[in-house]
């Protein structure tokens, strides 16, 4: 399925793969359990448990109570590139999401087509909500192909040309049933103007692919997090 904005239903036990298929393309990702929209990625833990940028291996979580993984990362063609000069690194959980909110306070105009507005149309859509009650339940995301730093000197974040290629992709194991909604940024690539029309953007392409049968014998999706949830009261 190749999109500017998708919203898609993922099984537990299944991969899906995120492809660069024209050009240097970001893509923000928002994720939740597919039959509760109240547990979702949790982009700050995810970061707290592994790093600033993700890549095979890693997990992402998702919200309290449940906090358990809701997909790993099974394979990245972009894991050479690792940390370049700037201190920059690919598939980065510090950035948000370009939003209008932001934008208007930081240049006092209205521009509609960002990520958040994206991935709450293509929630809306996906589970027939009104776009005030799908935009409650989109969040912090994973940007994927993304390049992005914080400043030696001042500690500042940064964005920079991102390194996808056309034929590079990003792989996830579903570990529960997912809603998986994808932004294909204004910003192109990142390297310049965001939050415009002026940035050359590019369609991405979702895989979803089925395990070979009997590959997962003896598998189960993870269980929600045990703690009690007293809170202290006991």
């Amino acid at each position: 399925m190749r999109a500017s904005l998708v919203a898609v239903t993922e099984p537990a036990g299944h991969f899906f793969r995120i492809v660069s298929v024209e050009g240097p393309q970001v893509e923000d990702l928002n994720l939740w359990n597919a039959h509760d929209l109240t547990e979702r990625f949790y982009s700050g833990k995810t970061r707290a448990l592994h790093a600033t940028h993700l890549s095979t291996g890693d997990r992402l979580w998702s919200t309290f109570p449940t906090l358990r993984p809701m997909a790993t990362i099974t394979h990245d063609t972009l894991d050479w590139y690792g940390w370049d000069e700037d201190g920059a690194g690919v598939h980065d959980v510090i950035g948000t999401r370009c939003d209008p909110y932001t934008n208007l306070l930081l240049k006092g105009t209205e521009y509609h087509h960002c990520c958040h507005s994206n991935l709450t149309r293509a929630l809306a859509a996906e589970r027939k909500l009104p776009l005030e009650e799908a935009e409650v339940h989109v969040h912090d995301v994973m940007n994927i192909f993304m390049c992005t730093g914080y400043t030696r000197d001042t500690h500042q974040y940064f964005m920079k040309a991102s390194p996808v290629r056309p034929g590079d992709f990003i792989e996830f194991f579903a570990e529960i049933d997912l809603l998986v909604a994808l932004s294909a940024c204004l910003g192109g690539n990142c390297s310049g103007t965001h939050s415009d029309d002026t940035a050359k953007c590019y369609p991405l392409m979702i895989e979803i692919h089925r395990p070979r049968e009997g590959a997962l014998a003896g598998w189960q999706s993870p269980a929600p997090n045990k703690y009690s949830r007293s809170l202290g009261t006991r």
